[in-house]
């Protein structure tokens, strides 16, 4: 089969290569769509974190956004898994230790990560193997485009309710990238009025059009109380910046992660009685995703602004942009357009 494989910084190929079996447990899924992140993009230039302290090593397959279409269940799986339309979830525990036993398998220590950590194959592929148990079922009402944007949109559900945002509250997202956008979504439809912070003119035109009115620059931001501040930026003063803001009292979510150490005033943290809520990984809200999708109440289908070909993704990661590209900041690849059966 065809999976897209990075060798060292800089250099990517598609290549050939052997078809995933379903083990004792797992299932094998025909991939339609899956998304580029910012992750992976760390991974192309060999600036990962992953890459330098052994959690990950080249080659390596990436792709951890994806949907797909079960094709073939290994023993003790269920065979009406078979034909289904699924995405699953990335972080996947050993299911043994304290954490993965009291719901925090995300964290588990000796985890891999599809398409991320542990040499776990990714979804940028015909085909990828998942455990059973970290597959979500995708309905009727969630095309392959939000399918694919389940796992990004999981993050971002978790930031919003990281932030305890109520209907009527006021919420300041750092970063209008795909993240910050989708977290700006979701607090949207969870009641909350919604102001963005960012640097880059076209990002805060584009979340204005999204009906995000409140997207600024630093020096136009209003003097207003912040009743939960998500910083989804990769900018190491933003973490600082998110502490100033936020109100006394609330909370303030950090899911962006920079590629240099942050500073943070731990005193300004007890001084302001707030609380700091750390997000990683989408595991806990991709059911939440899902539902929302499915409803209607969140469409973040706009946010795609270019779908390629598995043979485009090395000029993706890049830093090229296809030609006719949209406004919107997630990128897609188009794998396959119906399953090919098993």
């Amino acid at each position: 089969m065809r999976a897209f494989v990075i060798t060292a910084p800089g250099e990517a190929q598609v290549r050939d290569v052997p078809e995933p079996v379903a083990a004792p447990g797992e299932v094998v899924v025909d991939v339609c769509r899956a998304g580029v992140c910012g992750t992976d993009v760390e991974f192309f230039t060999g600036g990962m974190a992953y890459l330098h302290d052994g959690q990950a090593a080249f080659p390596m397959r990436i792709g951890h956004e994806w949907m797909g279409v079960v094709s073939a269940v290994g023993d003790g799986v269920d065979r009406g898994w078979v034909g289904r339309r699924v995405t699953g979830d990335t972080m996947l525990g050993c299911g043994v230790c304290a954490r993965c036993r009291s719901g925090r398998h995300h964290v588990c220590a000796n985890r891999s990560e599809i398409g991320v950590r542990a040499g776990r194959p990714g979804a940028l592929a015909d085909r990828v193997a998942v455990p059973a148990w970290a597959l979500h079922a995708l309905p009727d009402a969630v095309d392959d485009v939000l399918g694919a944007l389940v796992e990004p949109g999981g993050n971002a559900l978790r930031a919003v309710r990281g932030a305890d945002l109520h209907e009527g509250d006021r919420a300041l997202v750092i970063g209008p990238g795909t993240i910050g956008l989708l977290a700006a979504m979701f607090a949207r439809a969870a009641g909350a009025e919604v102001h963005l912070l960012g640097i880059d003119p076209g990002s805060l035109a584009f979340a204005r059009s999204l009906g995000f009115a409140g997207a600024w620059r630093r020096d136009e931001l209003p003097d207003l109380p912040w009743d939960g501040v998500i910083d989804a930026s990769t900018a190491p003063a933003m973490p600082a910046t998110a502490l100033e803001l936020v109100e006394p009292g609330r909370r303030v979510v950090y899911i962006g992660i920079a590629g240099t150490p942050s500073t943070v005033d731990a005193r300004a943290f007890a001084l302001k009685d707030v609380t700091a809520v750390g997000v990683l990984g989408a595991s806990a809200g991709l059911d939440g995703a899902i539902e929302a999708y499915a409803s209607g109440s969140v469409d973040p289908r706009v946010l795609v602004g270019a779908t390629v070909p598995l043979e485009g993704v090395a000029s993706v990661l890049a830093g090229e942009r296809p030609a006719g590209v949209g406004p919107g900041p997630k990128l897609h690849v188009q794998i396959a357009e119906e399953p090919t059966g098993r």
